[in-house]
């Protein structure tokens, strides 16, 4: 029996695209920005970043020596948060009904200038500061050290609310995130490209 549901964020709730952001760095001069960053990979500033072990400036610093000198840290993050695109409301919806027969949670693979950019958006948007209307507990990787695909992201969430692995599913449009779920028992649902979680509920996942 299916007890907990862990969704990720970027690309599952909240839509993304990481073209949007290539292009921007592209416009302010970085033209190799793909060969360190894509979904599927990143290079370790970019890992470093996600898992808090350097600050905003630190990473920001790390982009500048790819970046002509004129490129400040209002455009790098105007840049860097062009990919954070919207959530649609019948998304929190379904999160309400599913908060009736599930523990719901969310792991997200993300950093401090993302973190303070949705933020923003979910105040603006629906005039909320967290996910507390929705989510038991809600962790981020940049605020516990640990990032998917790894164990130890998902033991993290396991371990500090006493879920079962059999008894929970873990939700990413990343696959190697999903198969990293599926390693210590959690059963992992990949959210292909053009599906979203409504598509889920429509084929009963639920």
């Amino acid at each position: 029996m299916i007890r907990n549901i862990i969704f990720d964020l970027g690309g599952v709730l909240l839509n993304l695209d990481m073209e949007k952001t290539r292009k921007s760095f592209h416009e302010l001069g970085m033209i190799n920005f793909e060969e360190h960053f894509t979904q599927a990979k990143q290079s370790g500033i970019f890992d470093a970043f996600d898992c808090g072990k350097i600050s905003e400036n630190e990473f920001r610093s790390a982009l500048k020596k790819h970046l002509p000198e004129a490129v400040n840290d209002v455009e790098i993050d105007f840049a860097w948060n062009a990919m954070l695109l919207d959530l649609p409301k019948e998304r929190l919806e379904l999160l309400q009904s599913l908060g009736k027969k599930y523990r719901l949670f969310l792991l997200s693979n993300t950093n401090e200038i993302h973190v303070a950019a949705f933020s923003k958006y979910l105040q603006a948007t629906f005039g909320m500061s967290d996910f507390s209307s929705y989510f038991e507990n809600w962790y981020y990787s940049c605020r516990i050290g640990k990032r998917k695909p790894n164990a130890d992201a998902f033991e993290h969430v396991l371990s500090e609310n006493n879920l079962i692995a059999s008894e929970t599913i873990f939700i990413d449009d990343s696959f190697q995130h999903v198969e990293g779920a599926k390693k210590i028992g959690i059963k992992g649902i990949f959210l292909s490209p053009g599906k979203t979680i409504l598509d889920l509920k429509n084929e009963n996942v639920f």
